[in-house]
């Protein structure tokens, strides 16, 4: 239908209605009414076809109109662009809004714009607020976050504009927005940078200097008043007035180094000087500075920080002093003290420790230097508690206090230990004090409390047996009595006076007149010596009778010799007295009838004790005259073969038949070695021949021997060895091991004279405090070597001497009584001991134990070299001191073949000469038993003052224990025992020297 058909069906009403509609349409399409046409008529025929054909050409402009706005609507894609009508739902939203935001224009229409709006601002009525704004003010910005469709947020600034129609009334809003988020997080960045400045620039104490090079303008913070006394407002802002409060002598310097960065290309600057305060005097100062360049590399702009290093210097200075006192405080305290660092193995299981650090004290406990050690090089068998405790306080970081017993080091120690440095390092601090004799004061301390209680314990019971009727505490220098009621009663005194105390003259009132004196002299005797006192006297009792009565008491003095106390006990002895007189009466009316008995029993028995006196001297001098016979006997055998060997071998050689010397060199060594084996018995014997003790396997030592131990005992004995696997190493001379083994083995055979067993067993003993009592040897780990017999087995009364010297039970001849005895006397000097136990009958079992040695045994030597090659040093000095000649001469000549340089000293004396002397030694080789009053260990003690690492072996045929240090060498000492070979002699001295 044409438009002329549709207005000529409109009212005349509705007609100019449309008139003002579409009028104010063309207004804001910026249309003029009047280029369509002319006025018209509405309500003629004609005006209505003009009417129609005007508003056609109305509807084209403003469909152009409209095109075009919606192009650029849409095109603006950096806008974002949203129409609301007046209650805020969106009517249109462009492609900047959906690139912005990410909803399409088809999900918004429709939607509230309050959606593009943060909880918060909804939740305020931001929305409502900016749209009554608008309309009032004609626009509302805003800048605030708003919200996109996956619920980020973004920085906005907007403008809310009102849409109006052609009466100027709203129908809408049109809002526009462009993201800002970067702009705006860049500024919240920058005020961040610049308030943390201000900041620092306020509160830090370094002189912060901003220096325009352009201008030489000096800016500084308010740390120059604080740290150096400038006021800011008097301070010249200029770099000259900086540059003048620079040291004169290190200005000149500060200027070359901080152009040179100004003049070059670097961008740092750093130095130290010294800076004028405000009152005069100079601070140390650290200066840093950072160059600011334009684009053509120029210098514009220089910004640094003045840190006054007074703080520091004196700080360094304390520390150095702290260090210097807590050195010197390590260094003499008593209480050792070291830093360890714990090493855990792939199960983070404490494995070792390492020393780090060690003061003197910590090294006087282990004997040896520790820094830089690891525990298990020293102590390779340090109980597995200290490793796992020191490593949980490295591990946990928790302190831990405690005592513990080092078998390592045979003592107690208090110990603290202490986390230190950083978790990762694993390293604690110990602290710990020798506290072993603190802990045998205890023991003892406990032991007498033990003791103290039970005689507290056996005094009640007897005064509750009425055996004590009483009990006294007298302070002597005070003079004044405690006695409890007993007592009291005894003496007829007052219980309570005898509580509150009473001097000497009240208490020895009551006693009998004719024993007054007695007393007196009795108490005043034991007042002056000490220590126990007893005397019987009568004292008055509250009847008016006198009883016996016996004092018993005990005086103990002060570390001066003072007498204070006298503690005592009363004991009835009136009945005791009259049985007693009773006796004495009898006694004497006995003598009186059978005195001449009496005479006659007194003779004979002083003679049958005569004649067994007689009878034990003679036995000592028949087994003294055995052992003497027999040892003249072996020595003449073997004198002679030294002897007459010696006088053929000269023979022979002057007669030039020396193929025949070889037979008789070998007879005469012979000889000299079964001497020398016949010695060391008797040195066992009286327990005091020189051992050479080594970390010994008993069990290889044991398996050694077997073959030759049956072949000793022969075939009707069968020989059985019971061996504990894994069996501990023993000190002891292995030898005289072997002897004592088979001295034992002989007297088993001698004990099964049909044939029998004999077993060898082995295993370890842990030999208690009683234990070690009864049998007479220290408390402790023991191996035990035992030989066991079926053969005839002792009685008691011949197993109580079976080690006595010169006892046996063969018949004469077949033995002296030394095997056991020197068995004995082996074992003791080894720190051991012997035992027998045997039934008649059923056998014997004799079992030496020795003490435990925490170590691996020794291997066994491989044979000494043959001959005598040249093998010392240029220089090499050894030193021979001996009483004896021929032995000087044979040591001189075996160092001579050796290429050493010999000195040779007869006595004590002369050797510690040459070794107080400036001459070169590096040996010393002497003899323990010296002339002169100094022998040979005595000699190398005192040498070893002023040469502590002098190396000393000891030739020695007869040596007491305590010259060597009961058979323990110290480091760089070796032992030879006399007669000794020649090839020994030189593997000895070859040893100790190369060592």
């Amino acid at each position: 239908m044409a438009g002329g058909d549709v207005l000529t069906t409109l009212s005349r009403d509705e007609l100019e209605a449309e008139v003002l509609r579409l009028r104010a349409i063309l207004d804001r399409a910026g249309i003029e009414p009047g280029s369509v046409g002319t006025p018209v008529d509405a309500a003629s025929p004609d005006g209505a076809r003009d009417l129609a054909a005007a508003l056609d050409a109305s509807r084209t402009a403003l469909a152009q109109s409209e095109a075009r706005q919606r192009a650029i609507f849409d095109s603006a894609v950096d806008v974002a662009m949203i129409v609301t009508d007046l209650d805020g739902t969106v009517t249109n939203w462009n492609s900047g809004a959906e690139r912005a935001m990410g909803w399409t224009g088809a999900e918004m229409r429709g939607q509230g714009v309050d959606r593009i709006f943060a909880p918060e601002d909804r939740a305020q009525g931001c929305v409502p607020r900016e749209m009554r704004q608008a309309l009032r003010d004609g626009r509302a910005s805003d800048d605030r976050w708003h919200l996109r469709k996956d619920g980020e947020r973004f920085w906005a600034s907007s403008e809310l504009m009102p849409l109006r129609d052609g009466g100027g009334g709203p129908i809408g809003f049109v809002k526009i927005l462009r993201d800002r988020t970067g702009e705006h997080l860049a500024g919240i960045a920058l005020r961040a940078v610049e308030d943390r400045y201000r900041l620092a620039a306020r509160a830090t104490n370094d002189a912060i200097w901003d220096w325009d090079l352009a201008t030489d303008a000096v800016l500084w913070n308010e740390a120059l008043a604080r740290s150096y006394g400038y006021a800011l407002a008097g301070v010249a802002p200029t770099g000259a007035w900086w540059i003048a409060r620079i040291h004169p002598d290190d200005r000149d310097r500060i200027e070359r180094s901080i152009h040179a960065v100004i003049d070059g290309t670097a961008t740092s600057w750093t130095d130290e000087y010294r800076f004028c305060r405000a009152d005069g005097s100079y601070a140390p100062v650290l200066d840093r500075g950072h160059v600011i360049r334009d684009a053509e590399g120029r210098a514009v702009r220089m910004i640094g920080a003045m840190l006054d290093l007074t703080g520091l210097r004196e700080a360094e200075t304390a520390l150095r002093a702290s260090e210097e006192r807590f050195r010197t405080i390590l260094d003499t305290v008593e209480a050792a003290f070291a830093i360890v660092e714990v090493k855990f193995d792939a199960d983070d299981r404490p494995v070792d420790y390492r020393f780090v650090e060690a003061n003197p004290a910590f090294e006087r406990e282990a004997g040896v230097n520790l820094r830089g050690k690891w525990v298990t090089e020293f102590a390779p068998d340090l109980e597995p508690f200290w490793f796992e405790t020191y490593g949980r306080v490295a591990r946990t970081r928790e302190p831990t206090t405690f005592e513990s017993y080092a078998e390592a080091f045979k003592r107690w120690f208090d110990v603290r230990a202490v986390p230190v440095g950083q978790p990762d390092d694993r390293q604690i601090a110990i602290i710990f004090n020798d506290v072993t004799a603190r802990r045998d004061a205890e023991e003892r301390l406990r032991a007498s409390e033990a003791l103290a209680r039970e005689n507290v314990e056996r005094v009640q019971l007897a005064l509750a047996a009425g055996a004590i009727i009483g009990t006294w505490h007298w302070d002597i220098p005070a003079d004044r009595f405690t006695v409890d009621e007993g007592f009291a009663r005894a003496f007829g005194l007052d219980p309570a006076l005898g509580r509150e105390g009473i001097p000497l003259a009240q208490i020895v009132a009551p006693v009998h007149p004719d024993d007054q004196a007695a007393l007196a002299a009795a108490m005043n005797e034991a007042i002056a010596r000490g220590g126990a006192y007893a005397h019987q006297y009568r004292v008055r009792r509250a009847d008016g009778h006198y009883s016996w009565i016996e004092a018993n008491g005990r005086v103990d003095h002060g570390p001066d010799g003072t007498p204070l106390s006298f503690p005592g006990v009363l004991l009835d002895v009136e009945e005791r007295r009259t049985v007693e007189q009773e006796r004495d009466r009898a006694i004497a009316q006995l003598r009186a009838l059978a005195g001449t008995l009496e005479q006659r029993v007194s003779e004979r028995t002083a003679e049958l004790m005569q004649a067994e006196e007689q009878l034990r001297q003679s036995q000592k001098m028949e087994a003294v005259g055995q052992l003497t016979g027999g040892l003249a006997h072996d020595f003449n055998n073997l004198l002679a073969g030294i002897s007459g060997s010696l006088e053929l071998m000269n023979a022979r050689i002057g007669q030039g038949r020396l193929a025949e010397i070889d037979k008789y060199m070998v007879a005469a060594q012979g000889a000299t070695r079964r001497a020398a084996a016949l010695t060391h018995r008797l040195l066992a014997f009286s327990r005091r021949q020189t051992l050479d003790p080594k970390a010994t396997d008993v069990n290889a030592l044991i398996g050694g021997m077997t073959e030759l131990i049956q072949r000793t005992v022969g075939p009707s004995v069968q020989i059985d060895t019971v061996c504990l696997p894994d069996l501990w190493p023993a000190l002891v001379d292995p030898s005289q091991l072997e002897n004592a083994l088979l001295n034992l083995c002989i007297n088993a055979r001698d004990a099964m004279p049909d044939g029998g067993r004999i077993t060898i067993e082995t295993g370890h003993r842990r030999i208690d405090r009683p234990a070690a009592q009864r049998q007479d040897m220290p408390e402790g780990h023991y191996l035990a070597l035992a030989v066991s017999d079926t053969g005839t087995g002792m009685p008691p009364e011949v197993i109580a001497k079976a080690f006595d010297p010169f006892f046996t039970t063969k018949p004469l001849g077949q033995g002296t009584g030394l095997g056991l005895s020197m068995i004995y006397g082996f074992a003791k000097q080894s720190g051991g001991q012997v035992r027998i136990h045997s039934k008649e009958g059923e056998g014997t079992t004799v079992s030496i134990y020795l003490p435990r040695h925490r170590g691996a045994a020794e291997r066994d030597e491989a044979p000494a070299e043959q001959g005598l090659r040249p093998i010392a040093e240029a220089g090499e000095t050894v030193l021979v001191v001996d009483d004896e000649p021929t032995v000087r001469m044979l040591v001189a000549d075996v160092l001579g073949d050796l290429g050493y340089t010999a000195i040779e000293a007869a006595d004590g004396g002369g050797g510690l000469s040459v070794l107080q002397s400036d001459a070169r030694i590096d040996l010393l080789v002497t003899d323990v038993g010296l002339p002169g009053g100094l022998n040979g260990r005595q000699m190398a003690d005192a040498a070893r003052v002023s040469r502590p690492h002098l190396k000393v072996l000891f030739i020695t045929g007869f040596a007491e224990n305590a010259l060597l240090s009961n058979g323990q060498l110290e480091p760089g000492m070796a032992v030879l025992t006399k007669p000794f070979a020649v090839d020994v002699l030189a593997t000895r001295i070859r040893e100790l020297i190369g060592a």
